[in-house]
This record gives C-alpha cells, sequence and structure tokens, in this order.
C-alpha cells in the first residue's frame, strides 16, 4: 500500500484530494485546522495542526514517516484575504505567506530526503494568480507565485532522484476561500471549477508514467465570471 500525507485536508480541495487519493489506494494522513465528521474509512487519518505551529507540523511528520514510508505529498492548505494592500492587517500578511508559502517550504525541508528514497511525488495546489497581478490579492498572489517558483526549483534539485515535483494551478474554485471577500464564484456551473476537478487532476498527474513529469497543470472553468456578494 503506499501512503500520503495532504495538507488542508479537512474542506475543500484538500478534503477532496484526499479522498480521491483513498479511492485510489493510498493510506492517507490528513493535516488541518478542524475535521467535521469524515466518511467513516480506515484509510484515513484526520490530524489536527495550524500550519503555522511549525514544531507542531514537524512533530505529525515525523510520527507519520517514521511509521510510513510516504510516497506522496500534497501541499494543498491555503488562506487568502482581499482588499486593497493598504487595508490588509499586517496579521493576515504574514498568515497568508507562512500558510500558502512557508509551510509547504519547510515541510518539503524535512521531508525530502524521504521523498528521494521512495522516490516519491510531491505535488503543490497554487494557483493562476501565480502568473497574474493580483489586484485586491497582492498578498495571495505573491504567496502562489513564490509556491510555483519553489516548485521549479525543487524539481531541477530533486528530480535526478527519481522525485517527480508536479505543481497544480487552478484558477476560481467553489470553495470556502472566498469567505473573506466581496466577490464569490460565478452562478453559472460553466464559471467555477470544483474541488473535485482539482482531485481528478491530482490522481491524472499521479498516473502518468515514471519517465514522464507533468510540472504544471493549469485548470480553468471555461467561461470566466465571478458574483459580488450582497452588501450586509
Amino acid at each position: 500500500m503506499k501512503h500520503a500525507l495532504v495538507t488542508g485536508a479537512s474542506s475543500g480541495i484538500g478534503r477532496k484530494i484526499s479522498e480521491a487519493l483513498v479511492q485510489d489506494g493510498f493510506e492517507v494522513w490528513g493535516i488541518g485546522r478542524t475535521f467535521q465528521k469524515q466518511a467513516e474509512t480506515s484509510l484515513f487519518h484526520p490530524l489536527v495542526c495550524d500550519l503555522r505551529d511549525t514544531d507542531r507540523l514537524l512533530q505529525l511528520s515525523d510520527s507519520i514517516r517514521q511509521a510510513h514510508p510516504l510516497d506522496v505529498v500534497v501541499c494543498c492548505a491555503g488562506v487568502a484575504y482581499y482588499g486593497l494592500h493598504e487595508e490588509v492587517a499586517p496579521a493576515r500578511i504574514q498568515e497568508i505567506l507562512r500558510v500558502n508559502l512557508e509551510s509547504p517550504m519547510i515541510l518539503t525541508q524535512h521531508l525530502l530526503r524521504d521523498m528521494k528514497k521512495t522516490q516519491g511525488t510531491i505535488i503543490y495546489i497554487s494557483s493562476v494568480t501565480a502568473h497574474l497581478s493580483g489586484a485586491h490579492a497582492a498578498a495571495y498572489a505573491a504567496s502562489k507565485a513564490g509556491l510555483s517558483s519553489f516548485a521549479g526549483s525543487i524539481f531541477d534539485e530533486a528530480r535526478k532522484w527519481g522525485v517527480r515535483v508536479i505543481t497544480i494551478e487552478p484558477d476560481m474554485t467553489e470553495t470556502g476561500l472566498y469567505r473573506n471577500a466581496d466577490f464569490t464564484t460565478g452562478e453559472e456551473e460553466t464559471s467555477r471549477l470544483l474541488p473535485e476537478d482539482v482531485a481528478d487532476a491530482v490522481l491524472f498527474a499521479l498516473h502518468q508514467p515514471t519517465r514522464s513529469v507533468i510540472r504544471t497543470l493549469t485548470i480553468r472553468p471555461q467561461i470566466q465570471r465571478i458574483r459580488r456578494k450582497a452588501r450586509e
């Protein structure tokens, strides 16, 4: 049996990725801040952790890797705050960078030697905003640009040991990411992705022959549309 670690596994994209990996035969350890009742399965293990708590994160990853060699690590957790950058509080900027960029960098550093031994796969869930100017989302866009850049560097560093590094960059997806924004996804089904679309992309990339790597996979809805939230 293969083993996987997924961050942001308690909801949204991370939860769907965890479920897809379990259905694909993986035993999955999912890290999240809070967990609602999950589907009953002996192959999914929820682990509560705020990714800004580095000591706790490393402790959990140590307990997993010492028990089971990891074949797949998915860095999916993300947070965003929207608005004019001058109005985004410093604490929120720090949270964005620590969750979206710092925690994947630290987790990768901690597990990379193990991934070389298993010739495993590291998957980073970035965003299309990594390549766009993020008006009203400057810090979030910067964190995702940094993540995509970091992933490319890790691929160049580790590829000769057989480590595959995959970056998936979704566009607007129906998740809780926009709870702190004055907009959300469009009403039309073709204007938004679903978390399971990203999970399907993860499995597609994982199932490629070992001779090839899908380094970056961009997923976008057919049409581009957002919906303004009603003012409270």
